[in-house]
């Protein structure tokens, strides 16, 4: 199974709900455990990410925070935040779709991994997807053309 394809079919929901199109799943044992999309808008929540709600679902799915035989893949690469809980949540690894020069925190704005002294580290893989990069454009392309 394509487990990108999978979150990037969460972020097509996002989109279709006027939201920011980035989508995530979680993984273990090569099952898909959870899945989310951003939510912002919607719950009129700033943490509605969609690693956020998908972290909550997954732990829930497994009656545990501690996620660490899951791999997260999501379609845009994780803010500070999502990193933070990613880091909480003891997480495996993390695939992104699509890099995130202004507010990606594992390399694309800086690198949150590489502070010394956290209390997790977790293996990354920017696997470039076009898709995942085309639809937040041609989202926010949307969005300025109607204002």
């Amino acid at each position: 199974m394509d487990y990108m394809n999978e979150a990037y079919k969460e972020a097509k929901k996002a989109y279709n709900e006027d939201e920011v199109p980035v989508g995530c799943v979680i993984v273990k044992d090569h099952k898909v455990i959870a899945r989310a999309h951003n939510l912002k808008e919607k719950n009129n929540d700033a943490m509605g990410h969609a690693e956020i709600l998908c972290i909550k679902k997954a732990s829930k799915k497994l009656n545990d925070w501690y996620l660490k035989d899951c791999e997260v893949y999501v379609t845009l690469e994780p803010c500070v935040m999502c990193v933070g809980a990613l880091i909480s949540a003891r997480v495996k690894k993390v695939y992104f779709g699509a890099r995130d020069l202004k507010a990606g925190a594992l390399g694309g704005l800086f690198n949150l991994l590489e502070q010394k002294g956290l209390n997790h580290y977790f293996e990354y893989e920017y696997i470039h997807r076009d898709e995942c990069g085309l639809i937040l454009k041609d989202y926010f392309k949307e969005k300025r053309i109607s204002k």
